[in-house]
């Protein structure tokens, strides 16, 4: 029924490295040096505009401040520009000395191009860097047996916020079933509100519910045979469920009007959360640092909820599987020079998750990917959501890469377009060619 499997003759479907427009914005700079600098003693850094930002400059201004003669310079993107950008250095041999990754597909092309180091020396000679972080995070940066990405800011599942306040006026409970949340839309639409706040325009919200909807009814396998690009792996009943349960809710007025022209990435799609003109918002648990910063008072007040994606009845999937980011990473560019990859592989091993680095990011009110950070939870001003956020990830059967940094980039493009043409019902899931 599903053609995409057509266009995945294997994983690592080497990308296609297509010239694109360098449209990103740099927001901090540390020092001075080109991004794609290839000579010289000064390494260089790209990263993205986050909530964990602030952390990543300090760590390189202390690290510059205690290494005059190793800096490192940083500049900072925004997330949609930087994977236009970044795939543009990395193609052209230009990519900054330390990169930003998701791992998944795009690591994976990175490796087949032989466009970074292989870290898995600096594993074995300092067992302590990848002792720190949990199992099921480390692995994503492991291909083939080797070490090509070291994780270095946050675990980041998906899971459902909700507005207390608008709950109880509609004597709504947080639904731990399908059946439960699709009850509740009626109800939630009666308060003038849409059940749901969705960020179309950045088309990787709507992924989010496919995904989870994949694999409560069909459970687990189904994402990694379509991967592999296994005969009619797209053809999975459950994959047809998934996109009918979507255009039920979409029937149902689900989502905010005009929800194809509201932005993730800007911080819209939350905002009708909190402003109480949503109810609930399916997101990365990195959207609460984003409500912390634009609604400090909508925190403070207690009046955010959140609970984990409902169950399926009578389906296969585990209820503890949980898809999001289960971090992002740093990778050392091969085309670097011997003293910037130097530099580089330094910083990864002994600036990344001290004690400093550490507290930093659990006060944006996120969670380090590093075992044993339960007593550090447990003080911190977010307490109840991180160390809700750190069970989602800890106790999961099974933390998938959200499937568009898992794929090839330009495979990922066409599955979020059509994905996007399913939420706006200018695509029937009984298509043979839905996705």
């Amino acid at each position: 029924m599903l053609k995409l499997n057509s266009f995945f003759p294997k994983r690592r479907v080497l990308a296609s490295m297509a010239v694109a427009t360098a449209m990103g914005i740099t927001v901090v700079g540390c020092g001075s040096g080109g991004p794609g600098q290839q000579s010289g003693s000064t390494a260089t850094m790209w990263s993205i505009t986050s909530g964990d930002q602030p952390v990543i400059a300090s760590a390189v201004n202390s690290w510059n401040r205690e290494h005059p003669d190793k800096k490192i310079t940083v500049e900072f993107f925004a997330s949609d520009a930087y994977k236009s950008k970044i795939r543009t250095a990395v193609g052209a041999g230009q990519a900054p000395t330390l990169i930003f990754n998701w791992t998944g597909g795009v690591l994976d092309s990175y490796v087949d191009a032989g466009a970074v180091e292989d870290l898995s020396g600096l594993v074995s000679k300092k067992p302590e860097v990848t002792d720190r972080y949990l199992p099921s995070v480390m692995k994503n940066g492991v291909i083939d047996g080797k070490t090509y990405a070291l994780p270095m800011n946050k675990i980041n599942p998906s899971l459902i916020y909700y507005n207390k306040d608008i709950f109880a006026a509609a004597g709504v409970q947080p639904p731990t079933t399908w059946d439960e949340l699709v009850a509740a839309v009626p109800k939630l639409k009666a308060q003038g509100v849409a059940p749901f706040a969705l960020g179309g325009q950045s088309k990787w919200p709507e992924l989010i519910w496919l995904e989870y909807l994949i694999d409560r009814q069909g459970g687990s396998g189904i994402f990694e045979r379509i991967a592999k690009g296994e005969a009619d792996a797209w053809s999975n009943p459950a994959v047809k469920d998934a996109l009918t349960k979507i255009q039920q809710l979409v029937d149902a007025g689900a989502f905010q009007e005009g929800f194809a022209s509201t932005a993730s990435n800007s911080g819209s799609e939350l905002a009708l959360l909190y402003t109480g003109k949503a109810a609930m918002s399916l997101q990365v648990s990195s959207q609460y640092q984003t409500m912390k910063k634009g609604a400090p008072d909508f925190i403070a007040g207690d009046k955010l909820g959140y609970f984990p994606f409902p169950k399926v009845a009578g389906g296969k999937g585990d209820p503890s599987y949980v898809v999001g980011t289960p971090s992002n990473f740093f990778s050392v560019s091969s085309k670097a020079s011997d003293a910037q990859k130097d530099i580089a592989k330094e910083f990864l091993a002994t600036e990344l998750f001290d004690d400093e680095y550490v507290g930093g990011i659990i006060g944006t009110g996120a969670v380090p990917p590093l075992k044993g950070v339960d007593s550090k939870l447990d003080s911190a001003a977010d307490a109840d959501f991180l160390k809700f956020t750190y069970g989602l990830a800890e106790d999961a059967s099974k933390f998938e890469l959200s499937w568009d940094q898992a794929i090839d980039p330009a495979l990922a493009d066409t599955l979020l377009n059509n994905l996007g043409e399913v939420f706006l019902k200018q695509k029937s899931p009984n298509s043979s060619s839905t996705l």
